[in-house]
């Protein structure tokens, strides 16, 4: 709760300072400070900081983020989420999470037209599917290409297993 409040407070300094210097403003956050800003992230975030990956998606990456929104973590079955962040649960939810991740930035215009299964921080394969749209792993990116200071946020309409 309180690194939240921290994160939250982080944030907000951000922008409030980000609109008195052009130069500041020019630099893009990282991946965690950008889906805290976005707001519709809140259960991602809170999962992040449970499975204690909140420095590893600050760090330099690159990395590419399927993010999941608060409402497709809402669409899993109930008491999914509260199950997950439980302490005895953070090795699954590790794994849920970085199944979520791609090592190095791949943009849309990168995969448009293909099809492709590349491997994910978590080990195993995601199938993408470029041609018409883009789905990973039967969900649909609904908004691409958010570029971060270290990689990129595709945000997608459901939460994807591995």
């Amino acid at each position: 709760m309180i690194r939240k409040t921290i994160l939250k407070i982080a944030t907000f300094a951000i922008i409030s300072f980000s609109t008195l210097s052009p130069t500041f403003a020019q630099m893009k956050s990282d991946i965690v400070d950008t889906a805290v800003a976005a707001g519709s992230f809140n259960t991602l975030v809170a999962a992040v900081q449970a499975a204690g990956l909140v420095d590893t998606l600050k760090s330099d990456g690159p990395f590419t983020v399927f993010a999941p929104t608060d409402a497709a973590f809402a669409a899993l079955p109930a008491g999914t989420v509260e199950n997950l962040l439980k302490p005895e649960n953070k090795g699954t939810l590790v794994k849920i999470l970085t199944y979520h991740v791609l090592s190095g930035k791949v943009m849309s215009a990168d995969i448009a037209g293909k099809t492709l299964s590349p491997n994910t921080v978590e080990g195993s394969t995601v199938d993408i599917n470029a041609v018409n749209g883009v789905m990973v792993d039967g969900a649909n990116v609904i908004t691409a290409d958010i570029e971060t200071s270290n990689g990129v946020i595709h945000v997608i309409d459901k939460v994807i297993m591995p």
